[in-house]
Protein backbone atom coordinates (compact mmCIF):
# COMPACT_ATOMS: atom_id res chain seq x y z
CA UNK A 1 0.00 0.00 0.00
CA UNK A 2 1.58 3.20 -0.66
CA UNK A 3 0.97 6.46 0.88
CA UNK A 4 -1.74 7.88 -1.17
CA UNK A 5 -3.54 4.70 -0.41
CA UNK A 6 -2.64 4.85 3.16
CA UNK A 7 -3.90 8.26 3.64
CA UNK A 8 -7.19 7.55 1.73
CA UNK A 9 -8.08 4.12 3.89
CA UNK A 10 -7.54 6.16 7.23
CA UNK A 11 -9.41 9.04 6.03
CA UNK A 12 -12.27 7.31 4.88
CA UNK A 13 -12.17 4.93 7.76
CA UNK A 14 -12.68 8.00 10.39
CA UNK A 15 -14.56 10.32 8.33
CA UNK A 16 -18.62 10.43 9.25
CA UNK A 17 -20.97 10.04 6.74
CA UNK A 18 -21.37 13.00 4.85
CA UNK A 19 -24.50 12.40 2.96
CA UNK A 20 -26.35 8.84 3.46
CA UNK A 21 -29.13 8.22 5.77
CA UNK A 22 -29.48 4.27 6.18
CA UNK A 23 -30.39 1.83 3.11
CA UNK A 24 -33.77 1.99 2.47
CA UNK A 25 -33.78 -1.27 2.36
CA UNK A 26 -33.89 -2.38 5.93
CA UNK A 27 -33.34 -5.58 5.28
CA UNK A 28 -30.86 -5.15 2.46
CA UNK A 29 -27.62 -7.60 3.41
CA UNK A 30 -24.67 -7.02 5.47
CA UNK A 31 -22.25 -6.29 2.66
CA UNK A 32 -24.48 -3.93 0.62
CA UNK A 33 -25.03 -1.83 4.08
CA UNK A 34 -21.06 -1.55 4.23
CA UNK A 35 -21.21 -0.68 0.82
CA UNK A 36 -23.51 2.13 1.25
CA UNK A 37 -21.72 2.96 4.52
CA UNK A 38 -18.28 3.83 2.49
CA UNK A 39 -19.59 5.41 -0.23
CA UNK A 40 -21.29 7.96 1.90
CA UNK A 41 -17.63 8.74 3.08
CA UNK A 42 -15.86 8.57 -0.12
CA UNK A 43 -16.72 12.10 -1.17
CA UNK A 44 -14.66 13.18 1.48
CA UNK A 45 -11.14 12.81 -0.02
CA UNK A 46 -12.06 12.31 -3.99
CA UNK A 47 -14.26 10.04 -6.49
CA UNK A 48 -14.11 6.12 -7.73
CA UNK A 49 -13.39 6.14 -11.00
CA UNK A 50 -15.44 3.96 -13.56
CA UNK A 51 -15.50 2.56 -16.68
CA UNK A 52 -18.47 0.81 -18.32
CA UNK A 53 -18.10 -2.94 -19.89
CA UNK A 54 -14.23 -2.46 -19.22
CA UNK A 55 -13.45 -6.19 -18.57
CA UNK A 56 -15.83 -7.24 -22.08
CA UNK A 57 -13.45 -5.12 -24.66
CA UNK A 58 -12.13 -2.15 -25.73
CA UNK A 59 -10.79 -0.27 -28.64
CA UNK A 60 -10.05 -2.80 -31.30
CA UNK A 61 -10.12 -6.00 -28.69
CA UNK A 62 -12.73 -8.36 -26.96
CA UNK A 63 -12.88 -10.93 -24.47
CA UNK A 64 -9.18 -11.22 -23.37
CA UNK A 65 -8.66 -11.85 -19.63
CA UNK A 66 -6.79 -9.40 -17.68
CA UNK A 67 -7.51 -6.66 -20.09
CA UNK A 68 -8.93 -2.86 -19.64
CA UNK A 69 -8.08 0.33 -21.89
CA UNK A 70 -8.09 2.00 -18.45
CA UNK A 71 -5.41 -0.79 -17.44
CA UNK A 72 -3.16 -0.12 -20.74
CA UNK A 73 -3.06 3.18 -20.48
CA UNK A 74 -2.87 3.83 -16.70
CA UNK A 75 -1.74 0.72 -15.35
CA UNK A 76 -4.93 -0.08 -13.17
CA UNK A 77 -8.18 -1.12 -13.38
CA UNK A 78 -11.13 1.11 -12.97
CA UNK A 79 -12.63 1.66 -9.62
CA UNK A 80 -16.50 0.91 -10.71
CA UNK A 81 -17.61 -1.27 -13.39
CA UNK A 82 -20.87 -0.74 -15.08
CA UNK A 83 -23.11 -3.57 -16.84
CA UNK A 84 -26.56 -3.26 -19.05
CA UNK A 85 -29.41 -5.65 -19.34
CA UNK A 86 -31.20 -4.68 -22.06
CA UNK A 87 -31.77 -7.75 -23.98
CA UNK A 88 -32.61 -10.45 -20.50
CA UNK A 89 -35.83 -9.05 -20.93
CA UNK A 90 -36.68 -11.51 -24.10
CA UNK A 91 -34.57 -14.05 -23.41
CA UNK A 92 -31.35 -13.30 -25.27
CA UNK A 93 -27.78 -14.27 -24.31
CA UNK A 94 -26.35 -11.17 -25.30
CA UNK A 95 -26.95 -7.86 -23.90
CA UNK A 96 -27.85 -5.24 -26.43
CA UNK A 97 -24.01 -4.28 -26.79
CA UNK A 98 -23.54 -8.57 -27.66
CA UNK A 99 -21.84 -8.86 -24.38
CA UNK A 100 -23.10 -12.30 -23.23
CA UNK A 101 -24.90 -12.61 -19.76
CA UNK A 102 -22.63 -15.54 -19.18
CA UNK A 103 -19.59 -13.24 -19.50
CA UNK A 104 -20.55 -10.63 -17.98
CA UNK A 105 -21.73 -12.56 -14.61
CA UNK A 106 -18.10 -13.74 -14.09
CA UNK A 107 -17.11 -10.12 -15.27
CA UNK A 108 -19.06 -8.98 -12.53
CA UNK A 109 -17.69 -11.22 -10.30
CA UNK A 110 -14.16 -10.62 -11.21
CA UNK A 111 -14.38 -7.00 -10.49
CA UNK A 112 -16.47 -6.99 -7.23
CA UNK A 113 -13.22 -9.71 -5.65
CA UNK A 114 -10.86 -7.15 -6.58
CA UNK A 115 -13.21 -4.65 -4.43
CA UNK A 116 -14.67 -2.94 -7.11
CA UNK A 117 -18.00 -1.01 -6.93
CA UNK A 118 -20.74 -3.41 -9.45
CA UNK A 119 -23.42 -0.69 -10.97
CA UNK A 120 -26.07 -2.00 -13.61
CA UNK A 121 -28.79 -0.27 -15.93
CA UNK A 122 -31.59 -2.16 -17.79
CA UNK A 123 -32.70 -1.00 -21.40
CA UNK A 124 -35.53 -3.29 -21.71
CA UNK A 125 -38.12 -3.46 -25.08
CA UNK A 126 -41.07 -0.96 -24.62
CA UNK A 127 -43.63 -3.53 -22.94
CA UNK A 128 -46.44 -1.92 -24.81
CA UNK A 129 -45.45 -1.51 -28.54
CA UNK A 130 -42.55 -4.61 -28.18
CA UNK A 131 -39.87 -1.90 -29.89
CA UNK A 132 -36.68 -0.94 -28.27
CA UNK A 133 -36.44 0.83 -25.29
CA UNK A 134 -35.79 4.29 -27.38
CA UNK A 135 -39.69 4.00 -28.43
CA UNK A 136 -40.76 6.72 -26.38
CA UNK A 137 -44.30 5.74 -27.06
CA UNK A 138 -47.43 8.06 -25.41
CA UNK A 139 -49.28 6.16 -22.43
CA UNK A 140 -46.70 3.05 -22.16
CA UNK A 141 -46.16 3.30 -18.40
CA UNK A 142 -49.55 3.90 -17.93
CA UNK A 143 -50.49 0.94 -19.80
CA UNK A 144 -48.04 -1.62 -17.29
CA UNK A 145 -48.65 0.08 -13.95
CA UNK A 146 -50.79 -2.83 -11.94
CA UNK A 147 -54.45 -3.42 -13.25
CA UNK A 148 -53.44 -2.41 -16.66
CA UNK A 149 -52.82 -4.20 -19.69
CA UNK A 150 -49.46 -4.70 -20.45
CA UNK A 151 -48.73 -4.99 -16.43
CA UNK A 152 -47.82 -8.85 -16.62
CA UNK A 153 -45.87 -8.16 -19.66
CA UNK A 154 -43.70 -5.62 -17.90
CA UNK A 155 -43.92 -7.93 -14.66
CA UNK A 156 -42.37 -10.50 -16.49
CA UNK A 157 -39.21 -8.49 -18.48
CA UNK A 158 -38.95 -7.58 -14.53
CA UNK A 159 -38.76 -11.49 -12.99
CA UNK A 160 -35.76 -11.91 -15.74
CA UNK A 161 -34.05 -8.90 -14.96
CA UNK A 162 -34.42 -10.24 -11.17
CA UNK A 163 -33.54 -13.88 -11.78
CA UNK A 164 -30.19 -12.56 -13.01
CA UNK A 165 -29.37 -10.11 -9.97
CA UNK A 166 -30.18 -13.11 -8.12
CA UNK A 167 -27.66 -15.25 -9.62
CA UNK A 168 -24.84 -12.64 -8.82
CA UNK A 169 -23.26 -14.42 -5.84
CA UNK A 170 -19.37 -13.67 -4.68
CA UNK A 171 -16.79 -17.08 -3.65
CA UNK A 172 -18.97 -17.55 -0.36
CA UNK A 173 -22.24 -17.90 -2.08
CA UNK A 174 -23.01 -13.65 -0.40
CA UNK A 175 -25.08 -11.62 -2.87
CA UNK A 176 -22.68 -9.25 -4.84
CA UNK A 177 -23.91 -5.89 -4.09
CA UNK A 178 -25.37 -3.77 -7.12
CA UNK A 179 -25.79 -0.25 -7.37
CA UNK A 180 -28.99 -0.69 -9.82
CA UNK A 181 -30.30 2.61 -11.66
CA UNK A 182 -33.62 1.58 -13.59
CA UNK A 183 -35.20 4.15 -15.92
CA UNK A 184 -32.10 6.16 -16.40
CA UNK A 185 -31.86 9.35 -17.90
CA UNK A 186 -35.57 9.55 -16.72
CA UNK A 187 -36.04 13.08 -17.31
CA UNK A 188 -35.75 12.79 -21.04
CA UNK A 189 -37.83 12.12 -23.85
CA UNK A 190 -35.88 9.37 -25.76
CA UNK A 191 -37.54 6.28 -23.80
CA UNK A 192 -40.30 4.84 -22.76
CA UNK A 193 -40.25 5.91 -19.27
CA UNK A 194 -39.14 9.28 -19.96
CA UNK A 195 -41.66 12.61 -20.52
CA UNK A 196 -43.11 11.25 -23.60
CA UNK A 197 -44.22 7.82 -22.48
CA UNK A 198 -45.33 9.15 -18.99
CA UNK A 199 -46.66 11.87 -16.61
CA UNK A 200 -44.49 12.41 -13.56
CA UNK A 201 -47.52 10.67 -11.48
CA UNK A 202 -46.79 7.34 -13.39
CA UNK A 203 -43.68 7.47 -13.59
CA UNK A 204 -43.52 7.37 -9.69
CA UNK A 205 -45.48 4.76 -9.46
CA UNK A 206 -43.58 3.18 -11.85
CA UNK A 207 -40.07 3.34 -10.23
CA UNK A 208 -41.78 2.36 -6.84
CA UNK A 209 -43.80 -0.46 -8.20
CA UNK A 210 -40.39 -1.83 -9.57
CA UNK A 211 -38.59 -1.20 -5.97
CA UNK A 212 -41.10 -2.83 -4.08
CA UNK A 213 -41.08 -5.96 -6.85
CA UNK A 214 -37.87 -6.27 -6.34
CA UNK A 215 -37.23 -6.61 -2.61
CA UNK A 216 -40.45 -8.08 -1.27
CA UNK A 217 -41.75 -10.41 -4.27
CA UNK A 218 -37.73 -11.41 -5.25
CA UNK A 219 -36.20 -11.10 -2.18
CA UNK A 220 -32.99 -8.93 -3.70
CA UNK A 221 -31.81 -7.49 -0.55
CA UNK A 222 -28.49 -6.18 -2.40
CA UNK A 223 -29.74 -3.66 -4.43
CA UNK A 224 -29.18 0.14 -4.00
CA UNK A 225 -31.10 1.91 -5.59
CA UNK A 226 -29.58 4.79 -7.68
CA UNK A 227 -32.15 7.63 -8.97
CA UNK A 228 -30.80 8.91 -12.38
CA UNK A 229 -31.68 11.96 -14.89
CA UNK A 230 -30.27 13.66 -17.19
CA UNK A 231 -27.95 16.64 -17.53
CA UNK A 232 -28.82 20.00 -18.29
CA UNK A 233 -31.28 20.74 -15.64
CA UNK A 234 -32.12 24.36 -14.37
CA UNK A 235 -32.87 23.61 -11.26
CA UNK A 236 -33.72 21.35 -7.74
CA UNK A 237 -37.32 21.47 -9.09
CA UNK A 238 -36.66 19.72 -12.20
CA UNK A 239 -34.26 16.91 -11.11
CA UNK A 240 -37.39 15.95 -8.16
CA UNK A 241 -40.53 16.07 -10.42
CA UNK A 242 -40.24 12.40 -11.12
CA UNK A 243 -38.13 11.69 -7.78
CA UNK A 244 -40.24 8.65 -6.25
CA UNK A 245 -39.82 9.65 -2.77
CA UNK A 246 -36.40 8.91 -0.02
CA UNK A 247 -38.08 5.64 0.55
CA UNK A 248 -36.91 4.20 -3.33
CA UNK A 249 -34.05 5.78 -3.77
CA UNK A 250 -30.45 5.44 -1.82
CA UNK A 251 -28.32 7.75 -4.40
CA UNK A 252 -29.05 10.72 -6.83
CA UNK A 253 -27.32 11.04 -10.00
CA UNK A 254 -27.27 12.31 -13.67
CA UNK A 255 -25.84 11.06 -17.02
CA UNK A 256 -23.42 14.03 -19.08
CA UNK A 257 -22.45 13.82 -22.63
CA UNK A 258 -19.64 16.18 -24.24
CA UNK A 259 -21.00 17.14 -28.39
CA UNK A 260 -19.79 19.00 -30.71
CA UNK A 261 -16.13 19.82 -31.69
CA UNK A 262 -13.12 20.91 -29.17
CA UNK A 263 -12.10 23.90 -27.73
CA UNK A 264 -15.81 25.63 -29.41
CA UNK A 265 -16.78 26.98 -26.04
CA UNK A 266 -16.62 26.46 -21.92
CA UNK A 267 -20.40 25.23 -22.10
CA UNK A 268 -20.19 21.27 -20.66
CA UNK A 269 -18.01 22.58 -17.88
CA UNK A 270 -20.56 25.29 -16.95
CA UNK A 271 -23.59 22.97 -17.27
CA UNK A 272 -21.35 20.19 -15.47
CA UNK A 273 -20.57 22.55 -12.68
CA UNK A 274 -24.26 23.84 -12.43
CA UNK A 275 -25.49 20.16 -12.62
CA UNK A 276 -23.06 19.38 -9.29
CA UNK A 277 -24.46 22.19 -7.58
CA UNK A 278 -27.79 21.07 -7.88
CA UNK A 279 -26.45 17.28 -6.58
CA UNK A 280 -25.22 19.09 -3.95
CA UNK A 281 -28.01 21.01 -2.51
CA UNK A 282 -30.55 17.76 -3.03
CA UNK A 283 -27.59 15.39 -1.79
CA UNK A 284 -27.70 17.41 1.73
CA UNK A 285 -31.16 17.72 1.86
CA UNK A 286 -32.52 14.34 1.44
CA UNK A 287 -29.12 12.75 2.86
CA UNK A 288 -28.63 10.65 -0.21
CA UNK A 289 -25.45 9.86 -2.22
CA UNK A 290 -24.16 11.72 -5.13
CA UNK A 291 -22.59 10.10 -8.06
CA UNK A 292 -22.37 10.86 -12.06
CA UNK A 293 -23.84 8.29 -13.35
CA UNK A 294 -22.55 8.41 -17.04
CA UNK A 295 -19.99 11.42 -18.49
CA UNK A 296 -18.40 11.18 -21.46
CA UNK A 297 -16.76 12.73 -25.08
CA UNK A 298 -17.03 9.95 -27.71
CA UNK A 299 -13.81 10.13 -29.11
CA UNK A 300 -12.55 12.74 -26.71
CA UNK A 301 -11.15 15.10 -29.73
CA UNK A 302 -9.87 17.33 -27.37
CA UNK A 303 -6.46 16.06 -25.58
CA UNK A 304 -6.72 17.65 -22.59
CA UNK A 305 -9.95 17.03 -21.66
CA UNK A 306 -9.93 15.11 -18.78
CA UNK A 307 -7.83 18.01 -16.66
CA UNK A 308 -8.49 20.82 -18.36
CA UNK A 309 -12.62 20.94 -18.66
CA UNK A 310 -13.61 17.98 -15.95
CA UNK A 311 -11.15 18.05 -13.54
CA UNK A 312 -11.66 21.44 -12.14
CA UNK A 313 -15.03 21.29 -12.10
CA UNK A 314 -15.11 17.86 -9.82
CA UNK A 315 -12.53 19.21 -7.56
CA UNK A 316 -15.60 22.00 -6.56
CA UNK A 317 -17.76 19.07 -5.63
CA UNK A 318 -17.95 15.65 -3.60
CA UNK A 319 -19.69 12.92 -4.82
CA UNK A 320 -19.00 8.45 -4.93
CA UNK A 321 -18.11 8.16 -8.53
CA UNK A 322 -18.03 9.02 -12.32
CA UNK A 323 -18.75 6.19 -14.55
CA UNK A 324 -17.06 6.49 -18.16
CA UNK A 325 -19.39 5.00 -20.89
CA UNK A 326 -18.09 2.22 -23.33
CA UNK A 327 -15.36 1.80 -25.13
CA UNK A 328 -17.09 0.40 -28.42
CA UNK A 329 -14.02 1.17 -30.83
CA UNK A 330 -15.91 1.12 -34.20
CA UNK A 331 -19.26 0.10 -34.78
CA UNK A 332 -19.91 -1.50 -38.52
CA UNK A 333 -23.53 -1.23 -38.37
CA UNK A 334 -24.36 1.92 -37.64
CA UNK A 335 -20.28 2.70 -39.12
CA UNK A 336 -19.01 5.03 -36.23
CA UNK A 337 -16.77 5.01 -33.55
CA UNK A 338 -17.39 5.04 -30.21
CA UNK A 339 -14.70 5.53 -27.23
CA UNK A 340 -14.68 7.55 -24.16
CA UNK A 341 -11.71 6.24 -22.13
CA UNK A 342 -8.58 6.73 -24.58
CA UNK A 343 -6.68 3.61 -25.72
CA UNK A 344 -2.93 3.32 -25.52
CA UNK A 345 -1.36 5.77 -28.90
CA UNK A 346 -4.16 8.28 -28.53
CA UNK A 347 -3.57 11.98 -28.43
CA UNK A 348 -5.61 11.78 -24.95
CA UNK A 349 -3.96 9.25 -23.10
CA UNK A 350 -0.85 11.37 -21.85
CA UNK A 351 -3.75 13.04 -20.10
CA UNK A 352 -5.79 10.60 -18.72
CA UNK A 353 -2.47 9.46 -16.96
CA UNK A 354 -2.57 13.15 -15.30
CA UNK A 355 -5.75 12.66 -14.61
CA UNK A 356 -5.47 9.32 -12.95
CA UNK A 357 -2.59 10.30 -10.90
CA UNK A 358 -4.73 13.24 -9.54
CA UNK A 359 -4.91 12.11 -5.58
CA UNK A 360 -8.54 12.55 -5.81
CA UNK A 361 -9.25 10.09 -8.53
CA UNK A 362 -9.77 6.57 -6.94
CA UNK A 363 -8.85 3.78 -9.42
CA UNK A 364 -8.79 -0.19 -8.54
CA UNK A 365 -5.75 -0.09 -6.15
CA UNK A 366 -7.99 2.45 -3.81
CA UNK A 367 -11.14 0.68 -3.94
CA UNK A 368 -9.66 -1.89 -3.02
CA UNK A 369 -7.17 -0.69 0.10
CA UNK A 370 -10.96 1.24 1.08
CA UNK A 371 -12.08 -2.18 1.96
CA UNK A 372 -15.52 -1.64 0.60
CA UNK A 373 -17.33 -4.22 1.79
CA UNK A 374 -15.92 -4.29 5.14
CA UNK A 375 -16.22 -1.96 8.32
Amino acid sequence: MNIKHTLLALLVASSPAVFAQRLTDTKATKETKKLYSNLSKVGKKGYLIGHQDALAYGVKWKYIDGRSDIKEVAGDFPGVYGWELGGIEKGSALNLDSVPFDKMRLFIKEGYKRGGVITISWHGDNPLTGKTAWDPAAGTVASILPGQPKHEVFVKQLDAVADFLASLKGDNGEAIPILYRPFHELTGNWFWWGTKGSNPEEFKTLFRFTVDYLRNKRKLHNLIIVYNTSNGLQSAGDFLERYPGDKYADMISFDAYQRGKAGQDNSFATKLDNDLNILDELAKKHKKIPAVSELGYSEIPDPSWFTRTIQPVFKKHQFAYVLFWRNAGYKPKENETEYYIPYPGHPAASDFIKYYQAPETLFQKEAADLNLYKD
